[in-house]
């Protein structure tokens, strides 16, 4: 007789990434880990949006990136949901070494700038870290959580660039393809991880 395992698999851990609201350096500088601009009236609105998108329920933690723009998305959200906010460093903006705080136009006539926006997979920041380090250490953080918590639905606000290059890793893409698709400001991006792996679900979702 065929005997059937009652065992069943741990329940998969949803995680719901959120880059945070727009604020003063938005779109002129690579504010980085420089930055300690807040967000502005539009940037809170969008933190607000989260806060109230239909799919925010069962919301077990959230975790924030330790950037200030971060940590005020995360608290307007938090706060509608009764939670107070973990701030995880493994959540962090790239560290952009020397280009922290510098502008755009700036950047652009910066070689080594757009080799490093060509070939993230391979260039290093200057005197910062490489995209591969920093997707390491988010997915390192994604994972524990999953093994500690399964089930768990986890909210993370972090940066941009950190859920581009998360998003990649899971869907097996090449770091150098991470300009090709967006995460704007107050999107929501979902992972679910389990023993099998993880699976995008949703991806730049913005709240009406």
């Amino acid at each position: 007789m065929l005997m059937l395992s009652s065992s069943r698999e741990p329940p998969r851990t949803c995680f719901h990434l959120i880059r945070h609201g727009m604020h003063g350096e938005y779109g002129r500088l690579l504010s980085g880990r420089a930055g300690a601009s807040p967000l502005t009236a539009r940037g809170r609105m969008q933190a607000a949006g989260v806060a109230a998108w239909r799919g925010l329920h069962d919301i077990d933690a959230v975790h924030a990136s330790p950037r200030r723009r971060t940590v005020e998305t995360a608290s307007i959200i938090a706060r509608s949901l009764g939670l107070e906010v973990a701030i995880v460093p493994d959540l962090d903006e790239v560290d952009f070494g020397s280009w922290n705080g510098q502008s755009f136009p700036e950047l652009e006539e910066n070689p080594r700038w757009r080799d490093w926006n060509r070939n993230r997979s391979t260039s290093a920041t200057p005197g910062g870290e490489t995209m591969g380090g920093a997707v390491a250490r988010t997915v390192r953080h994604l994972e524990t959580v999953a093994r500690e918590k399964a089930g768990a639905t986890i909210l993370c606000v972090t940066h941009c660039d950190i859920i581009r290059g998360t998003i990649a890793h899971y869907l097996g893409l090449s770091l150098d393809n991470l300009l090709r698709f967006e995460v704007d400001p107050g999107s929501i991006s979902t992972i679910l991880l389990g023993p099998g792996g993880g699976s995008v679900t949703r991806l730049n979702e913005v709240p009406a």
